[in-house]
């Protein structure tokens, strides 16, 4: 891969990390409702299933569903009751004593999370077109893969430590609900662009 195309991928792994999608908005209400330290699952498990994606789809995955295009069909139907599901649950969090009982997504259900998030896929896939030769060899493909997830770890921290430091002003609870409500709301408006 050429120093240009290293840099790209590098500001495009940045940017498409930094901005509003499912996960940062999930993590930013993890970290209202549970702070920094009880979102660290969580945020290991985008990354870490993020780097599966991307490694899946730069060795192949993306052209099974350019094959059978049925498959990408049922993976949006999933992706969208998944979302719903947890907009449903960010959206009851409701009360801190309530926030403080529930537990946050799991290491393993974020990582699942990347699967069925059509963000995700839509950010693999763009990296492997555009930032990565085609018939690169695998140590390639894996490295970009690595370095995507890697960029990506600050952005989504700072979503995590964004909700954790809003925590103080949301712990009344009429305050909360209303985040809740409009960290929901936002999950489920980041399904339209899937959708159409």
């Amino acid at each position: 891969m050429s120093t240009q195309l290293f840099f790209a991928l590098t500001l495009f792994a940045f940017v498409s990390s930094i901005t509003p999608g499912p996960n940062n908005l999930m993590l930013l209400a993890s970290g209202v409702n549970h702070g920094f330290r009880a979102t660290l699952p969580h945020m290991a498990g985008v990354s870490i299933g993020f780097f599966i994606l991307l490694a899946a789809v730069g060795l192949g995955l993306g052209l099974l569903f350019e094959q059978v295009p049925q498959l990408y069909l049922v993976l949006k139907w999933l992706g969208t009751a998944y979302l719903l599901y947890l907009a449903w649950g960010v959206a009851t969090a409701g009360a801190p004593q309530d926030a403080e009982a529930s537990h946050p997504i799991s290491f393993w259900g974020a990582a699942g999370f990347q699967w069925v998030n059509p963000k995700a896929w839509v950010m693999a896939v763009g990296a492997f077109s555009s930032y990565v030769p085609a018939h690169s060899s695998r140590a390639l493909v894996l490295a970009a893969a690595a370095w995507f997830a890697i960029v990506g770890i600050p952005a989504i921290s700072l979503w995590a430590f964004s909700g954790s430091r809003l925590r103080h002003w949301l712990r009344i609870p009429h305050y909360r609900r209303i985040f809740n409500g409009l960290m929901a709301v936002l999950l489920v408006a980041s399904l339209a662009p899937m959708l159409s």
